[in-house]
């Protein structure tokens, strides 16, 4: 990822979604009583699985799903957010992941003896298989979302991160650039990114002025860059919800500026509509 070449239209790209605004870490421990990040759960590989009933059913894997009884919830169980559940199946090397999932006799159908989510997807572990051109998954880009988070096991337990990171910018455009197999807008505007738009930290920018987990992840955004995975605020990081964190020691992200990033060119933008 380092050595790709920068993106011809980087500098509009970086304008667009703020050479001064600074990055947010949209994870940590808890705000206001709510958990901050994507939390994730590992299931055994006996874990029943229950089925769902799906709004972007033609665009999501049918299932069914090893949900636990008690799954952790993004923004926690009365979240009225994108109430992702990760699942990650280690015997089965398998990824379920869920956006907008809501228990049976919940809003926002409380009638339904059925989980209900807008959309689902089944990530194969051992493959590097993407979703059919078109397809969303949990994640408005078509991607995995689990692999993208910045994780607590890995920033302090390893000291160090070995792949790409998610983060969202508040508008795109109607394209995506594989891995990413989704869009989620109608403009044309060549200077807004594309989901899958993966940006570069320069390594000509020092981060030995932070904290150590902020340096962890400065060394990941030079070696591996982050991807645009979903419209929402700019410039937002995601990671996983671990009361472990010190939310302090992440603020040093909010000191970095998104002129700090370079737009790198991984391939073609692509237009598939969605089915």
């Amino acid at each position: 990822m380092s050595g790709y070449p920068v993106h011809p239209n980087s500098a509009a790209y970086v304008n667009f979604i703020g050479a001064s605004k600074m990055l947010h870490p949209d994870f940590g421990t808890f705000y206001l009583g709510a958990p901050i990040g994507i939390p994730w759960v590992l299931v055994p590989g006996d874990q029943p699985p229950v089925a769902i009933d799906f709004l972007y059913d033609t665009e999501s894997d049918p299932g069914p799903y090893p949900i636990p009884s008690d799954p952790p919830i993004e923004g926690g169980a009365a979240s009225d957010g994108d109430r992702h559940i990760l699942m990650l199946d280690l015997d089965h090397c398998e990824l379920d992941e869920l956006y907008w999932a809501w228990p049976p006799g919940q809003d926002p159908n409380p009638s339904t003896t059925r989980w209900y989510a807008g959309s689902g997807a089944v990530f194969d572990l051992r493959s590097n298989a993407l979703r059919p051109d078109g397809w969303t998954s949990a994640d408005a880009a078509g991607l995995p979302i689990f692999p993208g988070l910045v994780r607590y096991d890995e920033v302090v337990g390893d000291g160090v991160i070995r792949h790409a990171l998610r983060f969202t910018v508040r508008s795109t455009q109607k394209g995506f650039i594989h891995p990413a197999t989704h869009y989620a807008s109608s403009s044309t505007d060549p200077s807004l990114p594309p989901m899958g738009l993966r940006l570069r930290m320069k390594a000509s920018y020092s981060c030995a002025a932070y904290s150590a987990e902020v340096q962890v992840i400065c060394a990941a955004l030079k070696q591996y860059g982050m991807m645009v995975a979903d419209n929402g605020s700019d410039w937002y990081v995601s990671g996983d919800h671990d009361p472990r964190w010190n939310d302090d020691a992440l603020g040093d992200l909010k000191r970095i500026p998104g002129s700090a990033f370079e737009a790198v060119y991984t391939g073609e933008i692509l237009h598939t509509s969605p089915p």
